[in-house]
C-alpha cells in the first residue's frame, strides 16, 4: 500500500531531529527546474508565486544561493504546514517511522516525488505553477509519467489519496486498470451538502497519516477505522474510490 500527500508552502530547515538518508530520486529534473527558476526577473518570480513582496523578496533571494545538496533537512520535517504539524513525525515510534518510510510519498513540483528521509531544501514552487519550460507547458507536462512510475513497485496495487487534486492528478492520469486509487475525504455538512473546509481537511489527512502509521495499515478496512473523535465515516457517502467522513462539530 502506498499513501500520497500533497506538500505545504511553509517549510522550515531541521538538521537535528533526523538525519536525512538520501538523496532525491528525481535530483537532475530538480536541478533543471532550478536553473530555470534563476532565470526569472524578480517581477516574473513574484508573479508565479503570486505573494507580495515580503514573501517574494527572500524567496527571490534563497533561489540565487540555494544548494540543493547542502543543509538539507529529512522531507517529512521540512514541510511545516498544517498536515504536517498535525501528523506531527517528530513524535512517531520507531515501527511508525518505518512504517511512513516503507509507504508514504510527498509530492512535489519541485522535486516530483520524495521519500519520507529524502533531504531537500526549503523551495516555493506548487504544481500547478505557471513556469514555463523548455518544451513543456507546464509542470505537468515536464514530470509526465515521473512521479507515477517512482510510486508504484510490486506493492502498490492499492493506493491511498491524501492528497489534493492538484497533486493527485499526477498519479491518477497515468494509472493502471488494475490498481485501486482511493480517495479519502474529509467533509462538513454545510446546508445539507457535504462541502471539504480546507483547513480542517489538513489538520485531519495529518492525523490520518499518524493513525496509519501507527496501526501500520495494510488494507482499506483499517483506513475506515480511523478513530477520532471529530470525524465519523460515513458509509452511505462513501464509493468504491471514496472514503467519506463527516466533521462531527
Amino acid at each position: 500500500m502506498k499513501i500520497i500527500i500533497a506538500p505545504a508552502k511553509k517549510m522550515i530547515i531541521d538538521n537535528d531531529t533526523f538525519e536525512y538518508e538520501q538523496l532525491p530520486k528525481y535530483l537532475d529534473q530538480t536541478e533543471q527546474l532550478l536553473q530555470t527558476m534563476r532565470q526569472l526577473t524578480y517581477s516574473d518570480a513574484k508573479e508565479m508565486w503570486n505573494c507580495r513582496d515580503k514573501l517574494a523578496e527572500p524567496n527571490y533571494e534563497w533561489l540565487q544561493t540555494m544548494d540543493l545538496k547542502s543543509h538539507l533537512t529529512p522531507a517529512l520535517l521540512a514541510f511545516s504546514g498544517i498536515q504536517y504539524q498535525y501528523m506531527a513525525p517528530d513524535l512517531f515510534t520507531e515501527p511508525a517511522l518505518n512504517y511512513v518510510r516503507n509507504n508514504l510519498r510527498i509530492l512535489s513540483g519541485f522535486y516530483g516525488i520524495l521519500r519520507p528521509f529524502d533531504g531537500v531544501v526549503p523551495y516555493r514552487l506548487e504544481m500547478q505553477s505557471k513556469l514555463k519550460l523548455p518544451g513543456h507547458r507546464n509542470l505537468y507536462e515536464f514530470w509526465n509519467s515521473k512521479i507515477y512510475d517512482a510510486l508504484i513497485d510490486n506493492n502498490s496495487k492499492l493506493i491511498i489519496n491524501l492528497a489534493s487534486t492538484e497533486y493527485a492528478k499526477t498519479i491518477t492520469t497515468y494509472l493502471k486498470s488494475n490498481q485501486k486509487f482511493i480517495t479519502v475525504v474529509f467533509a462538513s455538512m454545510v446546508d445539507g451538502k457535504l462541502r471539504t473546509k480546507a483547513t480542517l481537511a489538513k489538520m485531519a489527512r495529518g492525523e490520518m497519516v499518524r493513525f496509519l502509521a501507527e496501526n501500520n495499515a495494510t488494507n482499506i478496512s483499517t483506513v475506515k477505522k480511523f478513530n477520532h473523535p471529530d470525524w465519523k465515516y460515513s458509509q452511505e457517502a462513501s464509493t468504491d474510490d471514496q472514503i467519506v467522513f463527516i466533521y462531527q462539530k
